[in-house]
């Protein structure tokens, strides 16, 4: 027993002085016959049928202890069993009444109910008496068991009977009584288990221990023998927890439930008595007999070591002796009151006994190095997960003080919640220890407790013992993550295992990472685009734009591509992802020689992947899925600008493809068209030399500025035309946009100002019709230097003043002048230009004189006929009608203008409205009509001033318009009548 059970002292030990004196010489009388606790009362019964209720007010140690009331419940005979029923007033008690004669008595049971007193007694109202049937025989109790509720009992007979009670004995409704047992073997004890409307009836006789179900499924079945082996009166028990049956043998303490026996817990000891107390079990053991092994306990104690008596309180499943003590006296009762435990003895004393705290009981272990006793003792106790990490912790330094780094570890893991890790990680730095230091921070991050430093320091041991197994069973841990990401991948990366690092940030979704990884560490440049290709738009648009320069570098043709479908709103994710070809350096960060740990990124990804070393080609995809084209918004083309630096044919390539596309904003249409003309005229000085080349792209760049065939103007703005035409010396888009803003004068001023005569002359027939001023500008121009004119020749020069000339655009004596300013130009070129201008007046002045004379006569001829028809008879020789044609016959109308009518034929006319008749003649009416309106526009025109200065300044001879004008009136002064 030694080697097996531990002693302790786990309980205080203290004797009662009860201070009230007749409660003391009652308790010293030896008269108690029953003993029972329950709603913080003592109950004790005697020999003579008197209950004594006594009360402590819970100072049990202060010897408190006083009889608050006491009453009669039998006139005869002696109190053998008594039940309280927790938290109710109701008491339950057994007495046995002495035979009268040859006549045997049967025991007497009693429920009272202790808050209803008897008015003129004072006593507890008595719900129900039952005399219990033992088929008359003599024979004393020696077990007793009732349920909860009262409704059933259970009596136990030394001659091997058993009677059971059932009814309504709280409110006396009846009740019937059986015997459900009889046997040779007299009864020791009798317990109730119920359980779920189920009560099963444990029943222990010296040589066995039987089982009965009483109420329920079952009922009426025989009782089951449990075991062949039985025990002592008292040595039954049943533990209220679990509903365990505890029976006390000297070998053992065992257990039975309603499936059978349970495990036993050795323990060699006689017993006298047995209680269970929380989770200790009391045992009460008698004087050892006498032998030749007592000899010293005789010598010490004398006569009285045959009294000698041992209390022991165990914990079964801690194998802990918790106290043990002899007692100098026989231990009648055992009870449990105000929650601590006491016993009483014969002579009258009570002990009481309270559990230390657990800390004391748990330093008393740590004393004697029992950590893992003080544990399980923690655990029983129901101490909370913090406080027994505290145990671990100890447990663990003591192990490590002992060299048992792997105990020691142990214990530090199971305490990883409440200990500060530095503190477990300093024992362990060294070199020869690192594997428990692994082990320690894989727990930390197991737990989620680890932080950026703890996951350095893990990938820096896996790194030093260049253990990849590990490595890649740590980043591939399935679950939540369980360390700091970016420190896993930064470290993974210093350390060359560009792999790890490039899994970790594609399985949490860290795409500009992997894309970081491949282009940065592993210059995996067509792989890094291959995988941006497998993003959706909003992931994949960042990470292009901060790698496009690098990717166009060693990826023209597919970067571009790329830009161009997703600035086109054409991308579409590609569904199948090609395995990155990492290569690890071989020595690199934390670790020397991590190209071995190198392995294919397709053993980490969790997606269709490649093997070997890719070098893609465009278009190169394997086993596409019909993808659905996701919906995102196109940036602006400008944004990728900055990216094709010093690639102008990429960047031409995405311009031009940009510009096609129809959804293009003007705005953007705009930037391209004007960067794209940039990058036409870039290109066309490449090659200084040659010729084609730089006619090939200045005819793109003039198409690109040219006017559409439905005279939409192009969407770059002239002056951005202009200044980068200056800054690659393009003429042609100079001339082209001042042809287009009707700058034609500023264009043939650009060939005067570089002294490019033909190209001078070329403008000038080129636009001298939409401007002639530019005859005026070029007739300068050209006597302005005798090379000048020399290099454009006479032919030209003539063929100048002839329009200047034709047109009317200079005076012949501004024409002169610009002669006269320099002595280029000589008399004889003049010549031919002034003869025809002289001959041509002249003509016109003839012509002008003769027209003048023509209007003269004609005008004095009218006033002539005027004034014979107002003074002069007119005489009228028509014969004939000039309505009819008939012959004049009177009546007959003559009018002034020798015109003859019908009087009929007048009025005919007049109802027609051919004329009024007397007033016009029906002939000349209609001239007469036109002249009148006439007159009448003349007359309304003098008013309009503004249509005679539109028309004065359109016309090429203003004299002559103002003369048609007062020609026609307009200018006379209007008569006041």
């Amino acid at each position: 027993m030694a080697l097996t059970w531990r002693s302790f002292d786990f309980f205080d030990a203290t004797q009662i002085k009860i201070t009230d004196d007749d409660t003391r010489a009652f308790f010293e009388s030896n008269e108690i016959s029953a003993v029972c606790s329950g709603s913080d009362s003592l109950f004790l019964g005697s020999y003579d049928g008197t209950v004594r209720i006594v009360v402590g007010g819970g100072s049990s140690d202060k010897g408190g202890w006083k009889v608050l009331r006491s009453f009669r419940a039998y006139e005869t005979g002696s109190i053998t069993h008594m039940k309280q029923v927790e938290g109710t007033s109701f008491l339950v008690t057994v007495a046995e009444e002495p035979s009268a004669g040859d006549v045997a008595t049967q025991p007497v049971l009693k429920v009272w109910a202790l808050d209803k007193p008897v008015k003129k007694t004072g006593m507890p109202t008595c719900l129900s008496t039952v005399a219990i049937n033992n088929g008359k025989k003599p024979f004393p109790i020696s077990a007793f068991a009732a349920s909860e509720d009262l409704t059933q009992v259970a009596v136990g007979f030394a001659n091997g009977a058993v009677t059971v009670i059932r009814g309504d004995l709280v409110h006396d409704l009846g009740t019937k009584q059986r015997i459900i047992y009889e046997s040779d073997e007299p009864i020791t004890g009798v317990e109730l288990h119920v359980e779920a409307g189920l009560t099963t009836l444990f029943i222990a006789t010296t040589s066995r221990i039987l089982k009965l179900v009483i109420s329920g499924r079952g009922h009426g079945q025989p009782p089951k023998t449990v075991e062949d082996t039985g025990c002592g009166v008292g040595c039954m028990a049943v533990d209220k927890k679990t509903g365990n049956i505890v029976v006390g043998r000297e070998d053992a303490v065992y257990y039975y439930t309603l499936d059978g026996r349970g495990p036993p817990t050795a323990y060699e000891a006689s017993k006298k008595l047995i209680s269970v107390y929380n989770d200790y079990i009391a045992l009460v053991s008698p004087p050892a007999q006498a032998g030749d092994s007592d000899t010293m306990r005789r010598r010490f104690w004398g006569a009285a070591a045959d009294s000698i008596y041992t209390f022991t309180l165990i914990h079964p499943e801690l194998r802990i002796i918790a106290h043990s003590e002899t007692v100098l006296s026989d231990v009648k009762h055992i009870f449990q009151l105000w929650g601590d435990l006491y016993i009483l003895t014969q002579e009258g004393n009570i002990f009481h006994y309270h559990e230390k705290s657990l800390q004391q009981r748990l330093e008393m272990m740590y004393q004697r190095n029992l950590y893992t006793l003080a544990v399980d003792l923690a655990q029983k106790c129901g101490m909370d997960a913090q406080q027994q990490n505290i145990i671990y912790r100890k447990y663990g330094d003591y192990l490590y003080q002992k060299g048992d780094y792997d105990g020691a570890m142990t214990q530090y893991i199971k305490a990883i919640d409440s200990t500060e890790p530095s503190q477990v990680i300093r024992k362990f730095l060294d070199t020869q220890r690192i594997h428990n230091l692994i082990e320690y921070l894989e727990e930390l991050h197991e737990h989620h407790k680890a932080t950026s430093d703890h996951t350095t320091l893990l990938l820096n041991c896996y790194a030093k013992l260049k253990d990849i197994d590990k490595l890649e069973k740590f980043i591939k841990s399935p679950g939540d993550l369980k360390f700091d990401l970016d420190t896993a991948i930064s470290m993974c990366r210093q350390g060359g295992y560009y792999e790890q690092a490039a899994y970790l940030a594609e399985k949490h979704g860290e795409h500009d990472l992997v894309v970081d990884i491949l282009i940065e560490d592993s210059k995996a440049y067509r792989q890094a685009l291959e995988y941006l290709w497998h993003l959706d738009p909003k992931t994949a648009y960042p990470c292009l734009m901060k790698y496009a320069r690098v990717l166009i570098e060693h990826c023209p043709k597919e970067a571009t591509q790329l830009f161009i479908d997703y600035y086109t709103g054409k991308y579409t994710p590609r569904v199948d992802l090609p395995t990155p070809n990492v290569q690890s350096a071989a020595n690199g960060g934390f670790v020397f020689g991590a190209a071995n740990a190198v392995q294919n990124l397709g053993h980490f990804l969790p997606i269709p992947l490649q093997q070997g070393n890719a070098k893609l080609a465009a278009g190169d995809v394997a086993a596409k899925q019909e993808p659905v084209a996701p919906t995102y918004t196109p940036p602006r083309p400008r944004t990728a600008f900055s990216s094709f630096i010093d690639h102008p044919d990429e960047f031409i390539v995405f311009l031009e493809a940009c510009l096609k596309d129809d959804s293009l904003a003007e705005a953007d249409r705009t930037d391209i068209c004007t960067t794209l003309f940039e990058m036409y005229l870039h290109k066309s000085n490449e090659k200084k030399g040659d010729d084609e080349h730089r006619k090939e792209w200045e005819t793109r760049a003039k198409a690109l500025i040219n006017k559409a065939p439905g005279g939409i103007k192009p969407p770059i703005e002239n002056s951005n035309v202009l200044l980068l035409s200056h800054l690659s010396d393009f003429h042609d888009g100079t001339t082209l946009v001042k042809e287009q803003s009707g700058l034609l004068f500023d264009i043939f001023r650009s060939y005067t100002s570089a002294k490019d005569t033909r190209g001078a002359i070329k403008a000038l027939r080129k636009y001298g019709p939409e401007e002639p001023q530019l005859y005026p500008a070029a007739l300068s121009y050209l006597t302005s230097d005798a090379k000048i004119l020399d290099e454009a020749g006479p032919d030209e020069l003539a063929s100048i003043l002839e329009r200047i000339d034709r047109d009317g655009l200079m005076a012949p004596l501004q024409v002169v002048q610009t002669f006269s300013k320099n002595s280029v130009a000589s008399m004889g070129m003049l010549k031919p230009y002034l003869s025809q201008r002289i001959e041509r007046e002249r003509r016109e002045i003839a012509e002008n004189r003769r027209l003048a004379a023509q209007f003269r006569s004609e005008t004095e001829t009218r006033r002539a006929e005027i004034a014979d028809l107002g003074s002069k008879p007119a005489v009228f020789q028509a014969t004939r009608c000039a309505q009819c044609m008939g012959s004049l016959e009177l009546p007959a109308v003559h009018f002034l203008c020798k015109h003859s009518f019908h009087q009929r034929c007048l009025r005919v006319a007049g109802r027609v409205g051919a004329g009024v008749e007397g007033e016009e003649c029906p002939v000349c009416a209609r001239d007469n009509a036109t002249i009148r309106a006439l007159k009448r526009s003349q007359e309304e025109n003098a008013e309009r001033h503004g249509l005679f200065r539109d028309d004065l300044e359109g016309s090429e001879d203003r004299f002559r318009t103002v003369a048609e004008w007062f020609g026609r009136g307009v200018m006379s002064v209007p008569n006041v009548e």
